[in-house]
């Protein structure tokens, strides 16, 4: 027994330490761990009779970037003053990094306890022990930064040459150091089907709703080579959207790790860097199940599509067109989309992230229906030749559609059958008396048989679909591409179409508001940097979409003059007018109509008191016609005003009595024809021939 091992130090407890720095040494790693439980007979040897094994660490790095509590219960009770000694199979097992080394040795310094390992014993109040203990801790500390740089370059190394391959994902198998396609085809098939159906939709969660709401499953693997199965969710989806592999390119150091004091400790955080910042990217490594290209796409969709940021954010089911690509000219900031009203239903775009930020004064804001309708008009005009093309398109992306579900549902249940064959197989090879294993094998078999069912029921249920769904024709398609204006319009049109079309095709619209003339200025960027400018003429305060034009305010304000609502209801519907929500006129509406605008309606006492008229009373008043009369007014000679087309004249006597009226209708008066005189002079046709 060594000389530093002392009464005072067998009189106290010992405890034995004991740890492995990861799971996978704790598992495989056996022999070593018997090692260190094999220290209690060395310190019974010793003299220690009460000794306690911690080893709550196992599995756990003693780097310093994860907390061990079995480290930290054997500090605190050393610092009680009740322990004798501590002890572990190498000192290194007690801290790789100085901050809790040198913690250990101070504590058991002040308190005087000992530290044993395999083969030596250790004093910290011995300065030579001391001296011996500190350059110990630091050379566990060296090693271990030496095994990670060199295990690290090994690493990088070999993924320089595209060689080091931990794991692949779905849709791989490693094959002689390197990675191809798997041989399944239906793996192949739902892989494929993931890229289809995000650039047919435009974002993950709509991808993650159609497979769901149609019940494609997707493949599936956890540390095991076995395929599961199930109905994908959206973190599955963007994982296989967002895996470079899938494009051929073999990519490595994707992430940086950091190391951030939480809590007085440090703790290692792994932090995305951006694709330029990766360490190694060898593009057309192996066989890829999608172009580069459609993957920088769909990854530059994806950013988009975010909600954090200047990303302009995925086209949603709101009713507003232009929401994440409207900007502010004035400040720079995106435009905020609301909506106002009784119902919550009137569209408004407004600039006030300015005051929400920083109180700053709020931008601009304006109703949002008149812009989004000039801009969809811009759009029709840029789609419109090519409609005919994308009408061929559409018809076959929509038979494509229809089989993809059928073709799914076909390979899921050559997969069922299989799995029931191979469920037979077993259960016919095994021993009939052996009634504990072949009644297992018989319920598994009756299982799959079971699956089997299912899937030919569901087929069969979706080929009966496909028959009594009536299939438009090709001509239909066509036809349709010639009215565009009508597709687009129509209500039944998905709003989110029609974002993602207008998303295609502009890169962001800049509006500033001109009070001045009451317009909205518009700039369009156009994908490929083209640019053109509209003007909308901004709606005045209280104006809404159902609002009737200035013109028939204009109209029925003249007609009230000198007829009934009668009257002006038969005018106003024969000049093709509407009201507001674009219903006919009658009575009661134009009655309405001029309650509302204060207009006054119509009376003879009040038509004689202010000398209205209309044309033919006009005509009567000046003694003359009124075809002479129209024509003077259309010169402009004699005021008068025609509101409608096909409607009524109206003048005002003050108008007729005014000197330039009364020397138009002298005019008139003088050239008026008196019947020709009878003359010898004038010859006669049927005197001619005698």
């Amino acid at each position: 027994m060594s000389e530093k091992i002392k009464p005072v130090h067998l009189s106290r407890q010992a405890i034995l330490y004991i740890r492995q720095s990861s799971q996978f040494q704790v598992n495989y790693y056996q022999e070593s761990k018997k090692l260190q439980y094999s220290m209690k007979a060395r310190l019974q040897q010793m003299g220690w009779q009460d000794i306690d094994v911690i080893d709550d660490d196992l599995g756990i790095s003693a780097s310093g970037t994860e907390e061990r509590c079995g480290f930290e219960r054997m500090v605190a009770h050393v610092c009680m003053g009740k322990i004798g000694a501590v002890a572990a199979r190498e000192l290194s097992r007690f801290a790789r990094n100085s901050r809790e080394w040198q913690q250990l040795i101070e504590v058991c310094r002040v308190v005087d306890t000992i530290l044993i390992d395999h083969d030596s014993v250790y004093d910290p109040r011995n300065s030579n022990d001391r001296l011996l203990l500190g350059l110990k801790g630091s050379l566990n500390e060296y090693e271990l930064d030496l095994l990670r740089l060199r295990s690290q370059e090994a690493r990088t190394e070999k993924a320089r040459r595209g060689e080091l391959l931990v794991s692949v994902p779905i849709g791989y198998v490693k094959s002689n150091g390197s990675i191809e396609k798997t041989p399944d085809l239906r793996i192949q098939k739902a892989i494929n089907l993931v890229f289809e159906k995000f650039l047919e939709l435009g974002s993950v969660r709509q991808t993650t709703h159609w497979f769901v709401n149609n019940e494609v499953k997707m493949p599936s693997t956890w540390l095991t080579e076995t395929v599961d199965w199930k109905l994908p969710g959206y973190s599955m989806i963007m994982k296989v959207l967002k895996n470079p592999v899938y494009a051929g390119i073999y990519a490595y150091g994707k992430t940086q790790l950091q190391r951030v004091f939480e809590d007085g400790r440090l703790r290692k955080q792994s932090k995305l860097l951006p694709m330029k910042d990766w360490q190694v990217f060898i593009e057309d490594h192996h066989e890829a199940y999608v172009s580069k290209e459609i993957f920088f796409l769909i990854q530059t969709m994806i950013t988009e599509n975010s909600q954090n940021g200047p990303a302009r954010g995925a086209a949603k089911r709101g009713p507003s067109l232009l929401a994440g690509l409207l900007r502010c000219k004035r400040c720079g900031r995106r435009l905020m989309v609301g909506y106002t009203g009784r119902e919550k239903n009137a569209l408004r775009y407004f600039c006030r992230r300015g005051d929400l930020d920083a109180g700053q004064p709020k931008c601009i804001n304006f109703g949002g229906n008149d812009v989004d309708a000039a801009v969809a008009n811009e759009i029709l005009k840029v789609i419109k030749p090519s409609a005919i093309d994308a009408s061929y398109q559409a018809w076959e992306d929509y038979c494509r559609q229809e089989d993809e579900i059928v073709e799914s549902l076909q390979l899921e249940l050559q997969q069922a059958r299989y799995d029931s064959q191979r469920a037979w197989k077993q259960y016919d090879s095994t021993d009939p008396e052996n009634r504990l294993v072949a009644s297992e094998l018989e319920k598994r078999w009756d299982r799959s048989l079971e699956q089997v069912r299912k899937l030919e029921q569901k087929l069969e249920q979706e080929r009966d679909k496909r028959k009594t769904t009536a299939m438009p024709d090709k001509e239909v398609f066509l036809a349709l591409s010639k009215n565009i204006p009508l597709i687009w319009d129509h209500p039944e049109t998905d709003v989110t179409l029609k974002k993602r079309i207008i998303r295609i095709s502009i890169e962001e619209v800049l509006v500033d508001i001109n009070p001045e003339k009451g317009l909205i200025d518009v700039l369009i960027h156009w994908k490929g940097g083209i640019h053109s400018e509209l003007q909308v003429r901004r709606r005045k305060r209280g104006r809404n979409r159902f609002a009737a034009s200035d013109n028939v305010v204009e109209i029925i304000e003249e007609l009230a003059k000198v007829c009934t609502d009668d009257i002006i209801a038969n005018v106003m519907n024969r000049n093709g007018y509407k009201t507001g929500p674009n219903n006919r006129w009658n009575r009661e509406r134009v009655t309405s109509f001029r309650s509302h605008r204060k207009i006054p309606r119509f009376t003879q006492q009040r038509k004689m008191e202010e000398g209205w008229m209309n044309l033919t009373e006009a005509s009567a008043y000046l003694g003359i016609s009124s075809t002479p009369l129209r024509k003077v007014v259309e010169k402009g000679q004699i005021k008068g005003i025609h509101p409608a087309q096909d409607g009524p004249w109206v003048f005002n006597r003050k108008d007729l009595e005014t000197s330039e009226a009364e020397l138009a209708v002298a005019a008139i008066k003088s050239r008026r024809k008196t019947p020709a005189k009878r003359s010898d002079e004038n010859l006669s046709l049927f005197k001619l021939g005698t």
